[in-house]
């Protein structure tokens, strides 16, 4: 959703590059861009001001006319400045000291609330806790029947006593949602449940039918948090109306939903300055898990273009085995061979940590590749675990064996190309190579401290591309004689070796075009000369 302010900010403090003392000509010139890339990003007018003013008082202090390195002092400014207006800390929930913790979700229709609702109950699950929803939004059609079908996606109970609006819309009140509310919040209490999640009604705009409703089932419930849930592609208007559900129901933390979006989403950087309440959630897809704690830090790193390396090493503790991980390890120790079905291990555990795009994306200095990174097809890496999965355990163990006819038949079986099995075959002997020196302790090229990385594959930025480094010497070929009869005779010799003649090395296993492969496999049938080609081929 940031990447225009991203964009626009890395190619402000590029300018500042080289300079060993920042005039104020120059702070002002890269103040000034800053304001035009806020404003560009749709953040609240005071909001800018209030930024662009303490980031040139900084600039123009002591902290920066003495640094050795004053560009970077000055993105150090801008970045804890940006942490500032996004709620400075993190704030987690407040649970009560006897439970249930009531949680009630207030906000206008359509801001995702029914989703997050079964989203925030599936993350307080995975923590050890024992949610509830209730189902107190009889306005919007449908709306129980959502609830119930994201709580049973979730693995979570519901509670819904009332169906709610099952057709058109109406202006009128259905049924008692105070009530509901209140009778959810005993019904937790009396199953021994935790946590209470209530999803409220909302409505296409701020109204008072919607304020006093709010405020009711807030003064029934008593709860503990109150969050307000705001869609960040709304624009400005998500000003004024986190202003007037501020001062309706007084809130206590914001949660920005549909945070994948596209939209310039500067207003949402606003919420937490105009109201005073932190950001607490964030909403970054449809599934379920697409949920994460709102970091003001690292959302200022993401900004900025610095990544958020502490996210992705928290999603990848969640997704990947540890069992596993051991393994994988005490095998590069040991210096064992990294192979194909180590590969789909991995490659499996990597799809549960969710999109590759969001994954790389929050690496540092990503932005330069961004054109890449939309480019990349997620189902690339399904099209590689189809190849992977064609393969025998054979196969997987030793690719070495795997020749033109396996290559042929590993094709068919996935339903790709040759060029493609051939290519991920290309890239894992690289994969291979790397691994080997990691475990002789050389460390890994290129990657700090011999991380262990993942082969490149199709599609992917980087993946498949040979290094641009100290290429090692090419073999010389001998040419062909200029002697006739030597000349014929080379020709000979070079037809047996394609043809697999006596003349020549038997070919090594694996050969590009299946012949000469390991006959006992079953897969290569013996090549058999035409009659009186071998005379012809014998010599003179």
């Amino acid at each position: 959703m940031f990447n225009s302010l991203s964009d626009r900010l890395t190619s402000t403090f590029k300018n500042l590059r080289g300079k060993g003392r920042l005039s104020e000509a120059d702070i002002d010139a890269t103040v000034r861009e800053i304001r035009r890339a806020l404003l560009d990003a749709d953040v609240a007018v005071p909001v800018v001001r209030e930024f662009t003013a303490a980031v040139r008082e900084r600039a123009l202090s002591a902290e920066v006319s003495g640094a050795l390195n004053p560009a970077q002092q000055v993105v150090k400014i801008v970045n804890e400045q940006l942490q500032e207006i996004l709620g400075g800390q993190t704030r987690p929930l407040q649970l009560a000291k006897t439970p249930p913790t009531v949680i009630m979700l207030a906000g206008l229709q359509g801001a995702g609330k029914t989703t997050l609702a079964g989203k925030l109950a599936l993350a307080l699950k995975e923590q050890g806790h024992t949610p509830l929803l209730v189902a107190a939004d009889l306005q919007r059609p449908n709306a129980v029947t959502q609830l119930s079908v994201v709580a049973e996606r979730a693995g979570v109970p519901v509670f819904a006593p009332h169906p709610g609006n099952q057709g058109a819309e109406t202006d009128v009140v259905i049924g008692d949602p105070v009530g509901v509310a209140g009778d959810g919040v005993a019904e937790a209490r009396a199953k021994q449940h935790d946590v209470v999640i209530v999803d409220t009604a909302g409505r296409l705009g701020v109204d008072q039918v919607l304020m006093q409703q709010a405020a009711d089932i807030r003064d029934a419930i008593t709860p503990d948090e109150v969050l307000f849930v705001i869609d960040a592609m709304i624009g400005q208007d998500a000003v004024a109306t986190a202003q007037a559900f501020h001062e309706g129901v007084d809130f206590t933390g914001v949660v920005l939903s549909k945070l994948d979006g596209d939209a310039r989403g500067g207003a949402a950087l606003s919420v937490a300055t105009v109201t005073g309440k932190p950001i607490m959630f964030a909403s970054t897809g449809e599934k379920l898990t697409d949920f994460e704690v709102f970091h003001p830090d690292r959302m200022a790193s993401r900004i900025l273009d610095m990544g958020d390396v502490l996210t992705l090493i928290e999603q990848a503790e969640r997704a990947f085995d540890t069992e596993q991980a051991e393994k994988m390890a005490a095998k590069v120790a040991t210096g064992e061979d990294f192979t194909l079905s180590d590969f789909l291990v991995q490659m499996q555990q990597m799809k549960k940590m969710g999109s590759m795009k969001k994954m790389l994306g929050m690496l540092p200095g990503m932005a330069q590749m961004r054109e890449q990174l939309e480019a990349f097809d997620e189902r690339e890496v399904d099209r590689v675990q189809a190849i992977i999965q064609s393969m025998t355990p054979a196969e997987r163990e030793n690719p070495k064996i795997i020749n033109g006819s396996r290559r042929a038949r590993i094709a068919r079986g996935s339903g790709q190309t040759t060029a493609a099995v051939n290519g991920l075959l290309d890239r894992f002997g690289q994969a291979q190579k790397m691994m080997r020196q990691m475990g002789s302790g050389g460390g890994m090229p290129g990657m700090p401290g011999g991380a262990p990385g993942m082969p490149g594959m199709p599609g992917m930025p980087g993946g498949g591309k040979k290094s641009r480094g100290k290429q090692a010497p090419k073999k010389k070929v001998k040419g062909k004689s200029g002697n006739p009869a030597k000349r014929a005779q080379q020709e000979r010799e070079a037809m047996q070796r394609a043809l697999g003649g006596g003349a020549s090395k038997p070919a090594p296993q694996g050969s590009a075009f299946g012949v000469g492969g390991d006959q006992s496999s079953g897969e290569d049938a013996d090549v058999q000369l035409p009659a009186g080609l071998d005379k012809l081929l014998g010599g003179r």
